[in-house]
């Protein structure tokens, strides 16, 4: 089970060690390449794009043909990507590259959950999430500080190598691991995979779960987009100290998970959900009231909306999952497909020429906190698995 479990964390850090490992590169790939910050975040943002859009597609391919075989394509994918990457000449190769390696990334976050489905009681699995989740937080606590030590040490190309190679070691724990579920006999045609898609979409338990969750990923992605802005620009810290401040970032998000994790059965699903998403707002809050005149006035209120989403984000993920009675992969894939692309767009937009990221960001988090919260109250009455 231990294997399992820290194979399932792999499978889920795939998106942040794919970002956060690189955050460092940005400015110097901006110096280098001559390009605004607005372009070398394409690199950013339509990783997350492309990615979630073949989320939508391997869930349903593996509730067709089983968990491993488009898990394995999917891992070989971005093991080739990783490598385009390194190779890259310029701004525009590299970023190709990355939409090939968000293609094969795709696999790994959707079908892990899956996998958790499968093999996991309802019990047993929100506590398996809340473990991968601690775990999980320390993709970017290490990465930016990995990212740093190559830029310091070495050059940037060496960020996607040792991507590979973390790709090499999740394709190994795959193919040791038994399947999980051995498909069904519906041909996998555009038909099928619609079908399967209007039964969880018609599920309205599934579907406001689904928009709760993807709304709080917008201030957090808003920041990881904008943080080597923030940090190294603005703040004139240097590129380890950036990683440093990052990585204790993410640990607020595993402490968050680790409250889950200690304190999940007293507390219940429904008051770790209610105080995550008020926490995201409450950071918000703090956030929009501070005149900031130093990195630790950022620290603080963004501390605080990572912790709430890391409390927030196991029982909510488990929520969803219970209430699939069928179509567990397509159901994990929207799950992600959703939460991604809210973080893309969010990427997106806070790279525009905003007077003040930080108020920005801010904003974000208000309004998500708030709209979360508000839906995640009138919902709750009408959820299948939900313990108070």
């Amino acid at each position: 089970m231990k294997r399992f479990i820290l194979l399932l964390a792999l499978l889920t850090a795939f998106p942040p060690l794919a970002t956060d490992m690189y955050l460092a590169a940005t400015p110097h790939l901006q110096k280098i390449w001559q390009q605004p910050l607005s372009i070398i975040n394409l690199t950013l943002s339509l990783f997350f794009l492309t990615y979630c859009i073949s989320l939508l597609f391997y869930g349903p391919l593996s509730d067709r043909y089983g968990r491993k075989p488009p898990l394995i394509i999917g891992i070989l994918l971005f093991i080739l990507a990783s490598i385009l990457c390194a190779l890259s000449q310029n701004i525009w190769m590299l970023i190709g590259a990355r939409i090939l390696q968000a293609m094969g990334a795709g696999a790994a976050s959707a079908i892990s959950l899956a996998m958790a489905r499968d093999r996991l009681e309802s019990g047993q699995r929100e506590k398996v999430l809340s473990q991968i989740s601690v775990i999980m937080a320390l993709a970017p606590m290490i990465a930016p500080l990995i990212g740093s030590m190559i830029m310091e040490y070495l050059s940037w190309p060496w960020v996607f190598i040792c991507q590979g190679i973390m790709g090499l070691v999740a394709l190994w724990g795959v193919v040791m691991t038994p399947e999980s579920h051995a498909g069904h006999d519906n041909a996998a045609s555009v038909a099928s995979l619609f079908r399967s898609y209007v039964r969880v979409l018609s599920n309205y338990r599934i579907v406001g779960l689904v928009f709760c969750n993807a709304v709080t990923s917008l201030p957090i992605f808003a920041f990881i987009a904008a943080s080597s802005s923030i940090y190294i620009d603005r703040f004139q810290m240097s590129e380890t100290l950036f990683g440093i401040f990052f990585g204790v970032n993410a640990f607020c998000f595993m402490l968050g998970s680790m409250i889950c994790m200690r304190f999940g059965k007293r507390l219940g699903t429904s008051r770790m959900i209610t105080l995550g998403y008020g926490g995201i707002g409450s950071g918000g809050i703090l956030m929009l009231s501070v005149n900031f005149s130093n990195y630790w006035q950022l620290a603080l209120p963004m501390g605080i909306v990572t912790l709430s989403l890391g409390l927030s984000r196991p029982p909510s993920n488990n929520l969803v999952l219970e209430q699939a009675t069928c179509d567990a992969g397509t159901v994990s894939s929207t799950l992600v497909f959703s939460y991604f692309i809210c973080g893309a767009m969010s990427m997106a937009v806070v790279s525009l020429d905003w007077p003040d990221k930080i108020q920005f960001i801010g904003w974000m988090a208000c309004v998500s906190g708030a709209i979360s919260l508000s839906l995640w109250l009138f919902l709750k009455k009408y959820l299948r698995g939900l313990k108070d």
